[in-house]
């Protein structure tokens, strides 16, 4: 295999080539990530209006597992899960659930979720998954997006500086902590998928 082929996502090396089978594999895998973003929230450390938990990084993951097309369908789903009722976002079902907990405090992070799943799978599918500078590069405007994202809205909702105190500031080590962690494993599992195809 080439070096061209671990260039591309991880799970592309997986799909079947074509047909119904190369779907069904595609919508497990859908389901399987909304599946871990579920559960990856109820991973949290009560902060405030906006807690901490995992889901950051299992964005990033699956964005540089699945790349564009699949990471933003995985986070779309998710979305669309939370819209319609189902208990996956943090603090479901006791803080809200649907419509209305999107347009609570946590709105603009989740919105930001989709965002990061689409710069980190564009990187990924341009072959910057093999680099572990582009790669953490990629993922760092990515987390920097989401962030600017999640504030302005909770800006909006409690003001700049609570927001600032609440939805930014305890987050800023966590989450470089995350896009450190998740380029390096996503590096390295490249690296050894690339031997192991060699």
């Amino acid at each position: 295999m080439s070096s061209n082929a671990v260039a591309r996502p991880l799970v592309s090396l997986a799909l079947p080539q074509g047909g119904a089978a190369r779907l069904v594999v595609q919508a497990a895998l859908v389901i399987g990530g909304t599946l871990l973003l579920a559960l990856s929230a109820t991973a949290k450390v009560v902060l405030g209006p906006v807690d901490m938990s995992l889901q950051t990084l299992v964005v990033l993951l699956i964005a540089a597992t699945f790349g564009f097309r699949l990471g933003v369908a995985t986070l779309l789903a998710y979305l669309a899960e939370g819209a319609a009722g189902m208990p996956v976002f943090q603090g479901t079902p006791e803080k809200g659930i649907g419509l209305a907990y999107m347009i609570g405090p946590t709105g603009g992070y989740l919105a930001g979720f989709l965002v990061m799943a689409a710069i980190v799978g564009w990187a990924v599918d341009q072959g910057w998954g093999k680099n572990l500078i582009k790669l953490g590069g990629a993922m760092l405007v990515a987390e920097l997006v989401m962030m600017v994202m999640g504030f302005a809205w909770l800006a909006y909702l409690i003001g700049i500086d609570k927001s600032w105190q609440f939805g930014v500031a305890p987050f800023i080590v966590p989450d470089l902590i995350k896009v450190a962690l998740a380029a390096a494993v996503m590096v390295a599992a490249g690296s050894v998928v690339g031997r192991a195809a060699r």
